[in-house]
């Protein structure tokens, strides 16, 4: 699948085929393409934390309020930066990369939020991660339990500005 087609297709997942693993060849191409983000002055502070254990994953869901579905998911990318100057950017950065690499290879996504959660320093300890880092995202992997799309968006004419606003 071509870049535009995987922006234009990309859909966030709350529901997955339970018993349906997804390939280590395929979880290692989408962080591979997470770690090929831009970065501020190269710094990379980026580390991908795979958890495909259902009973971190429970745990992890528990914690993330807006992210129950996390248990049901085979994989969960704990996306963690170390706290650089320009962390958030760079690790936002990475999980798009994530999220239309996954889609690309037919693995479905959802971005969960992590930089300004009161649960973020818990699931960073929970990882074993250094409390140097910052969570920036959760984004669990899997398959479609159901068909989804992309929802509606503006219009490019009511968000595009030429020379001014």
């Amino acid at each position: 699948m071509d870049t535009l087609t995987a922006i234009r297709t990309r859909y966030s997942a709350r529901q997955f085929l339970p018993g349906k693993p997804v390939p280590r060849e395929l979880i290692e191409q989408i962080i591979d393409a997470g770690q090929r983000a831009p970065t501020a002055r190269n710094v990379q502070p980026w580390e991908f934390v795979v958890v495909t254990d259902p009973a971190m994953r429970r745990s992890i869901a528990e914690l993330a309020e807006y992210g129950r579905f996390i248990a049901q998911a085979p994989v969960c990318v704990v996306v963690l930066c170390k706290d650089t100057k320009y962390y958030l950017e760079d690790g936002c950065a990475a999980v798009e990369n994530i999220l239309l690499a996954a889609t690309a290879l037919g693995v479905q996504s959802c971005w969960v939020a992590g930089d300004k959660k009161a649960y973020a320093p818990e699931i960073v300890q929970m990882v074993g991660a250094p409390d140097t880092h910052k969570l920036i995202a959760l984004v669990p992997l899997g398959y479609a339990a159901a068909p989804g799309r992309q929802p509606a968006r503006r219009e490019l004419s009511q968000v595009l500005h030429w020379e001014r606003f």
